[in-house]
Parts: structure tokens; C-alpha cells; sequence
């Protein structure tokens, strides 16, 4: 008895404590059911179910996630239908299911979520790639594979990264395709590409290849070679095998495949050769995933859990990890304290659902935590890093770039939302900053369908039988650039002979016809013209047509064929020689900076040299007229005054460099004057034209009458329509006064050929802008990507200027044809040096002005000392004006020793001098003579 009860409370103790220290086990129960829905039977169901199951197992195995807990699985085959698998999620909820994997496809995954987020219950999808599959309208929806949008980017950079514009997209007709495809179209669309035709395949199993032939020949006429295939394995196998019955999987064809070729190549490897033969040169992508140990130790045992009878694919390995999330969630939730309840919904009891039992289903109590631990987690799977942003999107999104070759397939690069195209893997780049540069975009050798590795043009020009309309413009002017011939189709002219000749080069036959625009009574608006081609009225415009600004926002132009741009022609006289022509070579600004120089210079001379030089000293009349004449002296080199100072002589020299300059100027001018015919014109050029309110005439349908509007902004009243060479000559022979104009603006090509035939006008000024003419094209398209390449190989090889001399030399007007210019030396041209000669005159005088100031100094303080007092101020200006207008000795050698002689003997000449008053007299005398 006493044992029993030693027994009973031994239980009692450990029961008691191991419910202490277990108390988050305790509430554990023994078993957790999850669900899984997908299509058992397809590509990616097969390697899911073993995966899945494979994965389970492994958890229930180890003992570090959900002790004591066992991870069951309940598999429902949806068989890719949204009704079946609608009601396996249905069944599910019956069951207590605490989260789904699956399903693989987008379209049943639209219809299940709808029953997910109404009983709270997370789904795990590993295949469902539809980027509409949001987190905002599906908040218990997760997604264990990239989502197409990054898919649908990557076949955008490749796109971009070989340069083709056009793409043809073949998607399955469903929410998958659809929405895939939509998503290719916006990131085309970043990249200046475009999708230029869509067309769905029609779902079921018994798609025909008839069906899809029909589909494929309309494919086959349009313009673009780059074709991207969003399908299922079974139908986008049945595409190809059609596309190379019918010769598509050529030369110059491309085809990229998504990630659906990826997996049936990786599961059902090696397919039948005939297969095989027909995926030769495609692109595919293939979901990435980073190698690690735990992955090469999954697919070593593979082929245990298979048999060898396929291969694991990207989506295998997502659903594995799938699992491996939702038990570790699971084990977060109850270590969190969660508990596995259900309720009833109370809008699923109201009797109004008839016999269909909607009350058996029940909601998760504990969903919402369990969907909060799955989005927090951060584990490692075979895929890589499980990690989700805010937009409940796995992180570090990648693809592998896959070329299909002979028997297998070979990996050409790498694509990752962090750095683009590369060669290495994503995870040794994430390492350093990203780098989304086209330079950093790269990729290995691709062998292209047609077993070439020259990356195909892209297009075609379409062989539906429409030939390119190309627009020339029907003009009644200048028709040597371009003309119709009248009564026919025919154009020819300098442009059309040039378009022609750009076509002829190209590797490849253009078909386009010639369509006039234009009444043919006046020159038509170029500007309306581009704006058809941009709307695609026109394929092309051909023609005189000016490369503007404004025009190449809306279409593609050419590299340009003939320089352009405005200028300005206005009617001139001649000029004949008179009387008064030596006075022309100089305006009247320069000539009177000429002549203050010269009197500044001899009156700087004057100054320098006045105490020293006898030559020029004197009574005022004479040191005046001794000023001038040296001053203008110079001019001829003549003067016969010689300087003695220093200061004098350095003023001397700068100032005859100086009159060197500006007489050899002026005579170099004046013979030009008198020896060659000048023409002169009131008009200098566009400046002229703003300043003053005369007429302007420009050509009709030129961008001369915008540019002068816009850019320069004289008035629109101002600006007159002329529409041929002849109104040109007569509204410039009227002018401005006469009902005519002052000036004609318009493009050089027109002007030079107009002056070929009229010689009473010329160009005035400069070329005032800087253009060019080409051939436009619609924005993006390839054609003018082309023919620039032709025009430069015309340029090179001079057929472009054989062209331009066949049409447009003509003969000229005589050699007093050229350009107007001013005949006149302006002070611009010479204000450098008579700065400097300025400059060295200041200069001079400052020094001078400093040695006076240094004398008076001495000499004022030499008076107070003798006087003994203060010196009045006008006695210092006496001082000051004798120290200027006395003559300084010659040599200040003598001077010192006159100096030290008057030191030593200054008493016996105070003597002498004192005792004969008449050599005082007779000394006082000569200086007053030498003054």
C-alpha cells in the first residue's frame, strides 16, 4: 500500500514539473494539418508532390522545429481547373487546415485566394507567378517564386541590350499569360521598346496545330524577328514545333522563352531530338538559386526519391521550401503561444447556402499570426536566402540566361534585380554597388536560331505586300532638291537622288513608294508633315526637311545628308572712290582715339623731357607748337626733337610700335579700297533686322518663320510669305518702302542656289544657326538607324558630293560676289595697344611726378632752415612750379662734384663774386638767356 502511493505521488511530481517546464509543449497538439493543391500530373506537379512530401519528412525528422509535433500533409489534385481547385480548398477548410501550399497555377490561384482570405488561412504558392496576384487585394496570399514582373524585366534588358525596338508577343490566353505580358509591355515601354503585336493562344487541352499555324503565319508577315513565348509546357512545345514547320526558327528570327521552358527542359530531360531540333537557338530564363551544400545534398538523393525518371526544377525547389517556412511559422506561432482553434462563420449558418453544408468550413482563429510569423521570417532554403519586403515579394529577385545548343543547354549569363545582365553570379555582386550601366551589361556569345552567332537585326520589313508609304513634299519652288514629275509618280532631285542612293547600300530590300504632299500650288508646311509621320500617317518623310529642335521630339531623323541653316540676304550698292576715300579705311571713333593719342603722347613727352631737353624749352608759343609738330612727326617717323630721359624715351618707343601698327593698317585698308570693288549694305545681319521695323520675307513652309518668332522675336506682322526665287528678287528690288522687304531669312542651300542666278544681292552677317537636313522616320525606328549608316559610307566614298554637284552647281556671279563685310577699321581691333601705350604713360608720368614731389621736399625744407620759419603756402606752389620749369644740369656726375666743389671753396667765391659785381651781372645774365 505504502508503495503504490510512493508510486502514485512520484507521477504526480514529474507530471506536475515537467508541465512546468514544458508548458509551451503541453499545448502542442500531436499533429498539424496543412493542405496542398496543384495539378499532380504536369511538369512542375511531379516534382512539387516529391518535393513537398520529401520536405514534410525532413521536418517530422528533426527534432530542432515543432517537438512533438507531427507535419501532416493533405494533397488535392486541382487539375489546373479554378473549379476543382476551389472546391479542394473548400474540403480543406472542413479539415482543420491550418495553410495551403500551392496552387502552381495563377488562374486557380485567383479563385482560391478568395476563400484563403475569408477563412484566414495562409497560401503558399511555389508557382504562381501572376504579378496582379497582389499583397493589397490578396493579404493571405504569399508567394514562394519571383513573381513575372521580374521575369518580364529581364526579357526587357535583354531586349534593350541588343538593340531591337519591336517585339511580338505569343501568351497563353489566360490571367497568367495576360497579365505576364502586360507587365513585358510597361518595362518595354521604360526602355523606349514596344510590343508591336499580341496575340493569345487559346487554352485547353485540345488545342489543334492548325490553330496554332494560323496564329504563327500571322506572325510571320509583320516587321519584327523577336518573338517572346509566355506559355505552358505542352502548348509552347506544340508552338515550336509549328514555327519550325514553317521556317521561324531561322536565320534572323529571335525567340526568348519565360521560365516554363526552363522547367520542362530541367524535368523531362533529355527530350526526343525532334523536340530538341526545334528549340534550337532560344533564350530562356531560368529561376536562379544560388548553390550551397544543403542544395547539392538535396539533389544527390534526388534521384532516390525518384528513381531517376526526372529531374528537380526551380519550382520543385520552391516548393520544398514552402514546407520548410510553414513549420518554422508554425513552430514561431506556438512558441508565441499560440492555439490551433476554429470557429464558425456566422454568415455561412443563415440557412441560405440550401444543402451545400457552408457551415462544416471554419475560420482559422490563429491565421493572422501565423501569416505575421511567415512574413517575418528569415531563413535559409535550397533557393537561397526566404526573405520577404514590403511588398510580400522575395528579396534579391534573380534569373538565369539560358542558350538552347545542339543537345543540351548552356548558360550565357546571369540577370539580377541588383546589377542587370551580368556574366557573374548575382551573389558575388551584391557585394559591391549596383551598377545598372550599359556598359555593365553583359552577356556570353549567343548561338541565335539558324546556328549563327551574329546577333539578327530584329526586323524585317513586313511581306504582307504594303509597301512603306514615304511622304516627299510637292514643292513649287527650288526644285532641283526635289520635284515631281508632272503627270506621273516619278520624283527626282538632289534629295531623292540621295535617299536612293542611302537605300541601294542597305544589306536588305526596302519596299516604299513615293507619296506627294502638298496642293502643288505652294510649298507645303514641313512642320505638318513630320507631325503625320509621327502620327504613322507616313512611314517616312523624304525631302528638304530641316532638323530642328522641336521636330525631334515627335520623329527619328537621319544622320544629316547637306549642312544648313538660316542667314540673311539683302540688296547691296557698290561703292566708288571719291574725294573722300583715304578717310574711310578709319571710323570715326578710331580716328578720333588716333588723334587724342597723339596729343597726349606729345604733351607726355613735353613733360618728361622739358627740365632736361633744351629742345623743349622756350617761351610758351614755341614749347606748344614744339609739342605738335613732334607729336604728329611720329606719324611719319620724321621727328627731329631727340629725347633724353629715360621716362621719355620708354613713352617714345611704345608709342611709334603703336603708330607702326595702326599705319600699316591703315594702309593695307586704304589699298583695298582703292583697288577693290566694295559693296555695302544698310543690313548686317540678324541684329539689324531686330532693331529695326522694316519686312522680312521667308520662304513658305519654312521653320525660318518659328525660328524668327520664337527665337529671335520679331513680330509675326513683320514676316512676309514668299514662295519662289522670283518674289525672293522682287520684293528685295521694292524694299521696304516700295511694298517689298528689307531682307529675306532663309536656309543657306535655298539662298546659295538663289544667288547663283541673282547677283544684285548678297549675304549679309552669319550664318546665325546651325542645322542640318535629313530623312525622318517614326521615333524608334530602324529603318533610320540604317540609312545613317548608309549616308556616312555615301559621304566617305563621295557620292554624296558627285550628288550635290550634279543638282545644285550652278554658275556664279563674278569675283565682287563675295559676302558683304565691313571695310572699316574699327577701335576694337586696336584698343590693346593704345592701352598699353596708355598704360606706359601713366606710368611715366607717376615716376617723373615722384622725383619732382622728392626736389620739393628738399628744397622746402633747404628754405626753412635758411629763412628760419615756416614758408607760406603760395610761396610752396611758387617752389613747386620753378622745380617743374627749371632746366636740370645735364649730368648729375657734374652736378655732385659742382655740389662738393661749392663745399670746399664756397667762402673765396662768396668772396670774389661779392667783390666784382659785374660777374654777378654778366652771370645773372646768361641764365636768363637760357631760360
Amino acid at each position: 500500500m505504502n508503495v503504490t502511493w510512493v508510486f502514485l505521488l512520484f507521477l504526480l511530481y514529474f507530471g506536475v514539473l515537467s508541465q512546468g517546464f514544458n508548458g509551451n509543449v503541453s499545448s502542442r497538439p500531436a499533429v498539424v494539418n496543412i493542405g496542398a493543391i496543384f495539378t499532380v500530373d504536369s511538369t512542375i506537379g511531379r516534382v512539387a508532390k516529391i518535393a513537398i512530401e520529401a520536405a514534410v519528412n525532413d521536418v517530422n525528422s528533426n527534432s530542432s522545429i515543432l517537438p512533438g509535433t507531427k507535419l501532416n500533409v493533405q494533397i488535392q489534385n486541382s487539375n489546373c481547373s479554378g473549379f476543382l481547385g476551389m472546391v479542394g480548398a473548400m474540403q480543406f477548410m472542413e479539415t482543420d487546415i491550418v495553410a495551403i501550399i500551392g496552387p502552381q497555377s495563377s488562374v486557380v490561384a485567383h479563385i482560391i485566394t478568395q476563400v484563403a482570405n475569408e477563412l484566414q488561412v495562409p497560401l503558399l504558392s511555389f508557382a504562381a507567378t501572376d504579378p496582379t496576384l497582389s499583397s493589397l487585394q490578396f493579404p493571405f496570399f504569399i508567394r514562394m517564386t519571383q513573381s513575372d514582373l521580374y521575369q518580364m524585366t529581364a526579357i526587357a534588358d535583354i531586349v534593350d541590350h541588343y538593340g531591337w525596338k519591336d517585339v511580338i508577343a505569343i501568351f497563353l490566353d489566360d490571367d497568367y499569360g495576360r497579365n505576364g505580358v502586360a507587365a513585358l509591355d510597361d518595362e518595354l515601354a521604360r526602355r523606349r521598346c514596344k510590343i508591336s503585336y499580341k496575340v493569345g493562344l487559346p487554352l485547353g487541352p485540345d488545342v489543334s496545330r492548325g490553330e496554332v499555324m494560323d496564329i504563327l503565319v500571322k506572325v510571320a508577315v509583320m516587321e519584327s524577328r523577336v518573338i517572346v513565348l509566355h506559355a505552358y509546357p505542352s502548348l509552347g512545345f506544340l508552338v515550336y514545333s509549328v514555327a519550325r514547320y514553317l521556317g521561324m526558327m531561322g536565320d534572323g528570327y529571335v525567340w526568348i522563352a519565360t521560365d516554363w521552358l526552363s522547367s520542362a527542359l530541367d524535368s523531362s530531360s533529355p527530350l526526343s531530338p525532334e523536340r530538341m531540333d526545334s528549340l534550337q537557338g532560344v533564350l530562356v530564363l531560368r529561376q536562379h538559386t544560388p548553390d550551397s551544400d544543403r542544395k547539392k545534398e538535396f539533389l544527390s538523393r534526388w534521384n532516390k526519391l525518384t528513381g531517376g525518371s526526372f529531374g528537380p526544377n526551380s519550382y520543385a525547389l520552391c516548393a520544398y521550401d514552402a514546407v520548410w517556412l510553414v513549420a518554422h511559422a508554425i513552430d514561431s506561432f506556438f512558441n508565441e503561444g499560440g492555439v490551433i482553434s476554429f470557429s464558425n462563420d456566422s454568415r455561412l449558418s443563415t440557412g441560405e447556402a440550401g444543402n451545400l453544408h457552408l457551415e462544416s468550413m471554419s475560420i482559422f482563429d490563429g491565421g493572422k499570426l501565423l501569416l505575421k510569423n511567415i512574413l517575418q521570417s528569415d531563413v535559409a532554403g535550397l533557393t537561397g536566402p526566404i526573405k520577404f519586403d514590403s511588398d510580400r515579394s522575395l528579396v534579391l529577385p534573380a534569373y538565369d540566361v539560358i542558350n538552347v545548343i545542339g543537345t543540351g543547354i548552356r548558360r550565357v549569363g546571369y540577370w539580377s534585380n541588383y546589377s542587370g545582365l551580368s556574366t557573374l553570379p548575382p551573389e558575388a555582386l551584391y557585394s559591391k554597388p549596383p551598377n545598372r550601366s550599359s556598359a555593365n551589361q553583359q552577356l556570353y556569345s549567343v548561338v541565335w536560331p539558324g546556328e549563327t552567332v551574329i546577333k539578327p537585326r530584329g526586323w524585317v520589313f513586313p511581306n504582307n505586300g504594303k509597301l512603306l508609304r514615304i511622304a516627299v513634299p510637292n514643292r513649287v519652288s527650288y526644285r532641283e532638291f526635289v520635284s515631281q514629275v508632272r503627270g506621273t509618280n516619278i520624283f527626282k532631285g538632289f534629295c531623292i537622288d540621295v535617299f536612293t542612293a542611302a537605300v541601294n547600300l542597305l544589306p536588305y530590300a526596302v519596299p516604299y513608294q513615293f507619296i506627294p504632299y502638298g496642293d502643288g500650288r505652294e510649298n507645303p508646311s514641313y512642320k505638318e508633315l513630320v507631325t503625320l509621320v509621327s502620327t504613322g500617317f507616313f512611314d517616312g518623310a523624304v525631302g528638304d526637311i530641316a532638323i530642328v529642335t522641336n521636330r525631334t521630339r515627335i520623329v527619328d531623323f537621319t544622320q544629316p545628308y547637306a549642312a544648313s541653316g538660316l542667314v540673311v540676304v539683302a540688296p547691296f550698292r557698290k561703292l566708288n572712290t571719291g574725294a573722300w576715300a583715304f578717310l574711310r579705311p578709319f571710323s570715326a571713333l578710331m580716328w578720333g582715339v588716333t588723334a587724342s593719342f597723339f596729343l597726349i603722347v606729345g604733351i607726355v613727352v613735353w613733360i618728361l623731357e622739358h627740365r632736361t631737353n633744351d629742345e623743349f624749352r622756350g617761351p610758351p608759343k614755341k614749347q606748344l607748337i614744339t609739342i605738335l609738330w613732334f607729336s604728329l612727326s611720329t606719324l611719319f617717323f620724321a621727328h627731329k626733337e631727340n629725347t633724353i630721359s629715360t621716362l621719355g624715351r620708354f613713352v617714345l618707343l611704345i608709342w611709334l610700335f603703336v603708330v607702326l601698327i595702326v599705319n600699316s593698317s591703315y594702309t593695307a585698308s586704304l589699298t583695298s579700297i582703292l583697288t577693290v570693288q566694295q559693296l555695302s549694305s544698310p543690313i548686317k545681319g540678324v541684329e539689324t533686322l531686330k532693331r529695326t521695323g522694316d519686312p522680312i520675307g521667308y520662304q513658305v513652309g519654312s521653320f525660318a518663320e518659328h525660328y524668327l518668332i520664337e527665337e529671335i522675336g520679331i513680330s509675326k506682322s513683320r514676316l512676309v510669305a514668299l514662295g519662289s526665287p522670283e518674289a525672293y528678287a522682287d520684293a528685295l528690288q521694292r524694299g521696304p518702302k516700295n511694298g517689298g522687304v528689307a531682307a529675306v531669312v532663309d536656309e543657306r542651300p535655298y539662298v546659295e542656289l538663289f544667288l547663283s542666278s541673282q547677283c544684285k544681292f548678297r549675304i549679309v552677317g552669319q550664318e546665325f544657326t546651325k542645322s542640318g537636313w535629313g530623312f525622318a522616320f517614326p521615333r524608334d525606328s530602324p529603318l533610320a538607324v540604317d540609312l545613317s549608316t548608309a549616308i556616312l559610307a555615301l559621304s566617305e566614298n563621295g557620292d554624296l558630293q558627285r550628288i550635290h554637284d550634279k543638282w545644285l552647281i550652278r554658275s556664279s556671279c563674278s569675283s565682287d560676289s563675295a559676302e558683304i563685310e565691313s571695310d572699316r577699321l574699327h577701335l576694337k581691333s586696336f584698343w590693346g595697344l593704345f592701352l598699353i601705350c596708355g598704360i606706359a604713360c601713366v606710368i611715366a608720368l607717376f615716376i617723373y611726378f615722384l622725383q619732382i614731389m622728392q626736389q620739393f621736399r628738399n628744397a622746402a625744407r633747404a628754405e626753412s632752415v635758411s629763412d628760419g620759419q615756416g614758408s607760406s603756402r603760395s610761396r610752396c606752389i611758387q617752389t613747386l612750379l620753378s622745380l617743374i620749369d627749371e632746366k636740370e644740369d645735364h649730368s648729375k656726375r657734374e652736378g655732385k662734384r659742382m655740389k662738393m666743389d661749392r663745399s670746399t671753396s664756397g667762402d673765396s667765391k662768396d668772396c670774389e663774386l661779392g667783390s666784382n659785381p659785374k660777374s654777378i651781372q654778366a652771370q645773372m645774365s646768361r641764365e636768363s638767356n637760357v631760360d
